[in-house]
């Protein structure tokens, strides 16, 4: 019998928590029941396993991110729409590193397709409709900024910029201010 009050959807959301707590790689089932004080059996009534944790928790992590990005695109173009958007991606790693390593959960195709990682690429094509570039080049400049925004705040959060000058913020507007001056002036080719 499930436990009262333990869904799905709770059990997902505890997950997220627990993963900014402790880092997505240690969310299992079995850390979860503990957190609740529950025997892990009475988790399976609404989980499979592990596995399915994880993959509810990168879906609601791409959810949230998507949400956020959307409001802070809401209106704008150009380097303002670049700037909002990559700060949105940056803000939330930074608040929920562990939802930020979900949304990168490799996915299967059925599963990725039904989830928001369709909207983070439809509004990574609708800023670079701003920059008037055409596909191929739009498939590359998406990848170039997916690249760019994951590497810098990859390496930000480990640490990497944290032991010397400038200051990581100052770095992040001037790496945003060359995305920008490169896709205004996308090299034919």
């Amino acid at each position: 019998m499930a436990r009262a009050g333990l869904t799905p959807e709770k059990l997902t959301l505890a997950g997220a928590e627990l993963a900014d707590e402790v880092g997505f790689d240690q969310v299992t089932v079995t850390a979860l029941a503990r957190r609740f004080d529950v025997k892990v059996a009475s988790l399976y009534s609404h989980l499979k396993n592990s596995q399915e944790l994880k993959t509810r928790i990168a879906l609601l992590a791409l959810e949230e991110l998507a949400d956020r990005a959307a409001e802070a695109l809401a209106g704008r173009s150009g380097k303002e729409a670049l700037t909002a958007f990559a700060d949105v991606y940056r803000d939330y790693a930074h608040r929920h590193p562990g939802r930020y390593a979900a949304a990168r959960l490799r996915l299967d195709p059925q599963t990725a397709a039904a989830g928001a990682g369709v909207r983070h690429a439809q509004m990574t094509r609708a800023i670079l409709r701003g920059y008037d570039l055409a596909e191929p080049e739009q498939t590359h400049a998406v990848r170039l900024l997916g690249s760019v925004f994951h590497g810098y705040v990859s390496l930000e959060l480990s640490g990497g910029f944290s032991h010397s000058a400038p200051d990581s913020q100052e770095s992040w507007v001037r790496t945003l201010d060359a995305l920008d001056a490169l896709l205004r002036n996308w090299p034919a080719p």
